[in-house]
């Protein structure tokens, strides 16, 4: 049993083994919160283009406030690799946010020193601070012990909100939790409740829709399913490799040489295990990569030398559709098909509606795949959409989230 099946809700709506904001008092102690704030932003103006990260932080943030805790939030933003980066600087992220939340958020040149301490030592109840870009300092990534420290003594409780960084084991979201009494946020809940529902205790028949450009990035979760889906529904530049591993000729395709014999041992696990790997019949090929105006379908023993397959073709696609209409709880994790192009994208596209229209329970967590899903105009109907890329997709291989492993016990 992976370590995250014990993450479900019990009956009152809380986390089962993990504390959150409501489990402790907050009036009056200062709440070291971190967020995930790396939101996209326009490359000429810096100005923020989605905020949909900020938003999903606010209920949190508004708690905090509400029950009379100084908010001190922690966030990164891009890849500044440990040096002091300007356009990487969280000054339209501290605007942005006091325009959220109504009320003035005093964003620091730092997130550690002197200053920083002078700042949050004045903090009366209800005031919200934003420490500058975390990543700023080399030690950050390394989650270097004297770093986490400094961080940790900016606060009396840690509440970690950033699920899309919970699979990192950096200071600001797991080393401080060495140092504070530490919770999870609103958003962490939700996020653990949408996934640990799917995985925990899944109502069948459980499908999983996994997908990408390679074997070698999804490899542990489709082995994690196995066993435990009825089906996993296989598409993406990664079928290429398992078909190929059947003997299939698959032409230019995308394959890994090197993840061939991986791909022979899943399917021989996966039929050991009584689930349905189901691989593509047909495929949508193309002269090129970037030559969708030659886009036709073939099936998969019938590839045009030369040629390369980008999207999963229909016979395939109602073969999908047929395992998602009965299934009772589905996850999903990766497009079919090369879906930025859309003569590629008609796979995901159908996918997407299919899920949208069925009576399951459905997930769908990894960057590629929300983007996809909101591409094809269904995410509404989806039940629970991630905001983490790479942490569901740990999450969805069982494995330990750092940010995760460092939340307080619960006593009951």
């Amino acid at each position: 049993m992976g370590y995250n099946e014990h993450i479900i809700l019990n009956d009152r709506g809380t986390i089962m083994g993990k504390k959150t904001i409501e489990d402790i008092n907050v009036s009056g102690k200062r709440a070291l919160v971190r967020v995930d704030f790396n939101v996209p932003r326009d490359k000429a103006t810096g100005a923020i283009t989605d905020d949909a990260r900020m938003r999903a932080a606010l209920p949190t943030i508004q708690y905090l406030i509400d029950h009379g805790a100084k908010v001190i939030v922690m966030s990164h933003l891009g890849r500044p690799k440990g040096k002091v980066v300007e356009e990487l600087r969280l000054d339209k992220v501290g605007e942005h946010l006091a325009e959220l939340l109504g009320k003035p958020v005093k964003k620091l040149d730092e997130c550690v020193g002197p200053e920083v301490e002078a700042v949050v030592a004045e903090m009366k109840d209800g005031d919200v601070v934003l420490l500058e870009n975390v990543r700023f300092h080399p030690e950050e990534e390394k989650n270097d012990v004297h770093f986490a420290k400094k961080l940790a003594a900016l606060g009396d409780i840690f509440v970690n909100d950033a699920f899309g960084t919970a699979h990192r084991a950096h200071c600001s979201t797991a080393g401080i939790g060495t140092y504070l009494p530490s919770v999870s946020g609103y958003l962490m809940k939700k996020e653990l409740a949408g996934l640990g529902a799917a995985l925990s205790k899944p109502e069948k028949p459980f499908v999983a829709i996994i997908g990408g450009a390679k074997i070698s990035d999804k490899i542990g979760v489709v082995s994690y399913l196995i066993g435990k889906a009825d089906t996993i529904i296989i598409g993406g530049g990664m079928a290429n490799t398992f078909l190929a591993a059947q003997g299939y000729d698959m032409k230019a395709s995308l394959v890994e040489p090197e993840s061939l014999d991986v791909a022979k041992e899943t399917l021989a696990q996966a039929k050991e295990a009584g689930t349905d790997l189901l691989l593509p019949v047909d495929v949508t090929i193309a002269a090129a990569f970037d030559a969708p105006e030659t886009a036709k379908t073939a099936d998969i023993d019938a590839i045009d030398d030369g040629w390369m397959a980008l999207d999963i073709g229909p016979k395939t696609i109602a073969l999908a559709e047929e395992k998602i209409k009965n299934a009772k709880t589905v996850i999903w994790n990766g497009p079919m098909g090369v879906f930025e192009q859309d003569a590629f994208a008609v796979g995901t596209n159908a996918l997407a509606k299919a899920v949208a229209l069925s009576d399951a329970y459905s997930v769908v967590g990894g960057g590629d795949s929300v983007a996809a899903v909101k591409k094809s105009g269904m995410a509404d109907k989806i039940s629970h959409i991630s905001t983490g890329g790479g942490a569901s997709l740990e999450f969805m291989e069982g494995r330990l989230l750092p940010g995760l492993a460092v939340l307080e016990e619960r006593e009951d």
